[in-house]
């Protein structure tokens, strides 16, 4: 299965979600143009729908998410320093097509310096 994590950078906050060119290949294929939507589900079980898109020109794709990663990184409060990690799951309905996952992880300090990372607040379901 395909992941990648990242430490969410002041670029991710504001604009756009970079991840490495390795998870292009766990995505749907774009059928010869640039972007895909694909769907993750978060820790909540709320689904998500991004566009993941690559350059059009060069030699390096540099994959990006941007629609729908802004009002994800809102919603969730993500901050410079926090954690996302995307993994690929199998589908529990049908293995035909892939589902995906997302999670948010906060960085925690102490005096100061990072000591790990906790699930994020917003992920733990209200009773």
């Amino acid at each position: 299965m395909a992941s990648f994590s990242k430490m969410i950078t002041k670029t991710d906050t504001e604009k756009r979600l970079s991840f490495p060119i390795k998870f292009l290949e766990s995505l749907p294929p774009s059928h010869g143009g640039h972007a895909v939507d694909f769907q993750a589900k978060d820790e909540n079980a709320e689904v998500w729908t991004f566009r993941c898109s690559t350059r059009k020109k060069g030699r390096y794709n540099k994959p990006v998410l941007s629609k729908g990663w802004r009002a994800f990184a809102s919603r969730k409060k993500l901050k410079v320093g926090d954690r996302i990690e995307f993994y690929e799951a199998r589908n529990q309905t049908t293995d035909e097509s892939p589902c995906y996952g997302v999670r948010v992880e906060r960085e925690i300090k102490l005096l100061g310096s990072r000591i790990g990372y906790a699930p994020s607040l917003s992920a733990i379901k209200p009773f």
